[in-house]
């Protein structure tokens, strides 16, 4: 069991903070409104609330951050000291109107968190889905678990989300390093953009994986062969 506290009481927090309650997790959920956390708090069944700072200094593992993107700079500044050697998860979408990536040309949301509270183990996941799908139980489809990918540089913390994933009933993927974390806000902007401003399934973009790499291009040890240049 961990102790995870969650800092925002939208819904990214009502979903994701629903789940690990069910699992088995002490969750103590932060906000500036206490009624606003109170009422987050009873919907989750059995999550405890605060204020933001007491959210973040009593959690023992994890803390969520689901703000968002330009208010969760400021809060996590503001509770550097709380967070200090804890998972910070970050689920934010620095997407803009136009379905912009309000990031580009500079650090991802991740990072600028990671620069904020520098003493915390920042992760980025969950967040290239809509939060209803995360409230789903499980996000089966088609018989499959939904798939997170996770990326981030400590490998303590990358396995304390990948049980946090596995709670909500997906399975998490190796993303790699925090650095690319600016590629899963990119891949969300591009998500976001086609499903909602074109009304394309963004699954139809990508081939099976047996044929990623082009039908039947592997080498004499059987692996698919490289991507051109």
């Amino acid at each position: 069991m961990m102790r995870i506290g969650v800092l925002g009481t939208g819904n990214m927090a009502d979903a994701l903070a629903t789940h690990w309650v069910r699992a088995g997790h002490e969750v103590i959920i932060g906000g500036r409104d206490p009624h606003r956390a109170e009422l987050l708090a009873t919907r989750t069944g059995g999550a405890k609330h605060a204020g933001l700072r007491a959210a973040a200094e009593s959690a023992q593992e994890v803390v969520l951050a689901a703000l968002p993107f330009g208010a969760g700079v400021e809060v996590v500044r503001d509770l550097r000291a709380a967070l200090e050697g804890k998972v910070l998860l970050d689920c934010s979408n620095p997407v803009g109107q136009g379905f912009r990536l309000l990031t580009e040309g500079g650090p991802s949301a991740a990072r600028q968190l990671a620069a904020a509270a520098p003493g915390a183990h920042v992760v980025k996941a969950f967040n290239l889905c809509h939060e209803d799908v995360w409230r789903m139980r499980p996000p089966v489809f088609d018989g499959r678990p939904l798939a997170v990918p996770v990326c981030g540089d400590d490998g303590t913390a990358l396995a304390r989300v990948r049980e946090l994933v596995r709670d909500v009933g997906c399975e998490p993927v190796a993303g790699g390093g925090l650095d690319r974390a600016a590629l899963l806000e990119a891949t969300a902007a591009l998500f976001i953009g086609l499903w909602v401003g074109e009304g394309v399934d963004a699954q139809a973009i990508a081939p099976p994986l047996a044929y990623a790499a082009g039908p039947g291009h592997q080498d004499a040890e059987g692996s698919t062969g490289a991507f051109p240049a």
